[in-house]
């Protein structure tokens, strides 16, 4: 051994108990790894930060952008609250569902995407179930790594070993040749995140704060039934706004009659008004639904303030404002302040009538969209209390279309090497999607920067200099050598599940498919050595690449990392039994499919 070798060894060492120890956060461990190997001469400055220029850090960057555009859509609630109309608010369904959609979506999609683009339905999954994220999210990203093996498309490392063996005579992977080994480690995976590691997993998270008691709290709005809604002619059983919209129907106004407490035999006609009780985000969400439309104030109109100046906030009626025992009609609301009032909250009563009709209270909390000009006019004179800037909550429904759009594109441009032959690089496939959702004001530019994660791309990056520095000294070479030396005497199987072991171990400093480049070549010429299959030393190395579940430092384990609130050693309790699992699965099953 060198001394850079154990140089490199002795610093990773060293990372992975700062890691464990979680004392610093993890992406200034990655500064810390990148400076003393610099300092230590292993690496120059130029191969340290080269990690940041890698191209896997624009299209990681990129994701959540995309997946920013389908939250900003609504299109990531609209999915969770299927998934929880299905699974209701059992944690046992609702992880098994999460783990098969994941590993499902994952099989086409890339794991760190399918984990990218699920991680805030599953987060919003949770505050609906009252379950704390933590429970869920593991469960995710390693079903989205369980499945990424099962495809040949399912993972870049499984692209790039398809695309190295060549070079050794071996015909590259068809679509589906790893899918039979990989389906059933899959399924065996999620069995034991279902009856032991769901068990394991930690409570945290979930709490509400002041803020998040705000937006859940509900409000009484009055729904128009647009003529082309699909819910005209049904009954209010039959719409089951309860189900769908999470919205409780108090009455109905037609041609000036009002209903109180409708039957669920009642049908819905065109232009109804209905009195619902709702959450902000419920409500907001309902015209793209189910052709229905918040109506605004006492104005008889459909129109909407429209602009890039329209917020949402919510405004309390103060003790001595002059609102107190006025309606939005008397007071000229709309056309005073330019300001629409959505909805009112009255805690301890419910409001059903017409809000142009309510008399204000102290205490009522009112809904309302418009410019900040005029909210200021009205908190400046101590009429109102703001309580919150809701504008995050302005769904962008009419730019849902461009979202699904920038996601298909980016999906179908990274298909391209299968579809057309033409392979475009995945982090062109990423940006094209952005400069859609850009162009189309579907994410505007000032918020771009604040959907990505930055400490996730510095820690990658840092991964990614260090597993330079692993090649540079031939420390994994020098790994690689002592599975051949010491595993030999054993037998061709012995030595399938050293390499197996070898590239699970290296996948944790170094990128997957970094780890399962530099253990191929060796794993090639140990199985000609011993004078067996070739193919099957790789498709265990390509499996093992795959399967980085002891520590957070894969990259759709640090998707989940900070939202689920883990430490590092929940990984390394709950991950280690795991590999262990797989590890034997596919050790048993490799050579079945692929004889030594």
């Amino acid at each position: 051994m060198t001394p850079e070798i154990a140089l490199t060894i002795g610093l990773l060492v060293l990372a992975i108990v700062l890691f464990a120890t979680e004392k610093l956060p993890v992406d200034v461990i990655g500064i810390m790894l990148v400076m003393g190997l610099v300092l230590t001469q292993v690496l120059t400055v130029q191969e340290a930060v080269a990690g940041f220029g890698n191209d896997v850090i624009i299209t990681i960057g990129g994701l959540f952008v995309l997946v920013g555009g389908l939250v900003k859509t609504g299109m990531i609630d609209l999915i969770g609250r299927r998934m929880h109309k299905v699974a209701g608010d059992s944690e046992f369904i609702l992880t098994a569902l999460i783990m098969f959609s994941a590993a499902l979506a994952a099989s086409v999609l890339k794991n760190t995407t399918t984990t990218a683009m699920f991680l805030p339905v599953i987060i919003g999954l949770a505050a609906k179930a009252r379950i704390p994220p933590s429970k869920l999210l593991m469960p995710l990203a390693f079903g989205a790594i369980l499945g990424g093996s099962c495809t040949l498309i399912g993972t870049s490392t499984n692209l790039a070993v398809s695309g190295a063996i060549q070079r050794y005579g071996q015909e590259p992977f068809s679509m589906f040749e790893l899918a039979p080994v990989g389906i059933i480690t899959c399924f065996i995976g999620v069995l034991y995140m279902l009856f032991i590691g769901r068990k394991m997993l930690p409570s945290r998270g979930g709490e509400q704060s002041f803020t998040e008691q705000y937006q859940i709290r509900d409000y009484i709005s009055e729904l128009i039934v647009l003529p082309e809604s699909p819910l005209v002619g049904k009954t209010l059983a039959e719409a089951d706004l309860g189900t769908l919209l999470e919205l409780n129907v108090l009455g109905i106004v037609r041609d000036s009659v009002r209903i109180n407490a409708p039957t669920a035999k009642e049908r819905i006609q065109r232009r109804d008004s209905l009195i619902v009780e709702g959450t902000i985000h419920d409500l907001l969400r309902v015209k793209e639904e189910q052709g229905l439309e918040i109506k605004p104030d006492f104005m008889l109109s459909d129109t909407e303030l429209e602009g890039d100046n329209v917020e949402l906030f919510e405004l309390m009626v103060m003790r001595d404002s002059r609102l107190v025992g006025q309606t939005l009609k008397s007071l000229r609301f709309r056309q005073t302040y330019d300001l629409t009032v959505l909805a009112v909250n009255r805690h301890g009563e419910t409001l059903v009538n017409k809000l142009s009709e309510v008399a204000f209270r102290f205490g009522d909390v009112l809904l309302v969209q418009g410019d900040r000009n005029g909210i200021e006019q009205l908190t400046n004179d101590r009429e109102l209390l703001l309580l919150e800037d809701m504008s995050s909550a302005n769904v962008r429904i009419d730019k849902r279309k461009w979202a699904a759009a920038a996601f298909v594109l980016f999906i179908g441009l990274s298909l391209s090497k299968v579809v057309i032959g033409y392979d475009i690089p995945l982090a062109i496939c990423v940006l094209s999607g952005v400069l859609l959702l850009l162009a189309t004001k579907t994410v505007r530019y000032s918020e771009m920067y604040s959907l990505i994660d930055m400490r996730l791309l510095v820690l990658i990056a840092c991964m990614m200099s260090f597993g330079v520095a692993m090649e540079s000294t031939g420390a994994d070479k020098y790994l690689a050598g002592i599975i051949t030396t010491y595993f030999g005497s054993y037998g061709s199987t012995a030595v399938l599940a050293g390499f197996f072991i070898l590239t699970v171990a290296l996948t944790q400093p170094m990128s997957n498919q970094a780890a399962a480049l530099v253990v191929l070549p060796v794993a090639v010429k140990a199985a000609i050595t011993l004078g067996v299959n070739p193919r099957t030393f790789i498709v265990a190395v390509t499996y093992a690449a795959s399967f980085s579940f002891i520590t957070p430092l894969e990259p759709a384990c640090v998707l989940v990392y900070t939202p689920g609130r883990y430490k590092f050693m929940d990984f390394v309790k709950i991950g280690s039994i795991l590999t262990v699992i797989v590890f034997a699965a596919a050790t048993f099953l490799v050579p079945i499919f692929w004889p030594l």
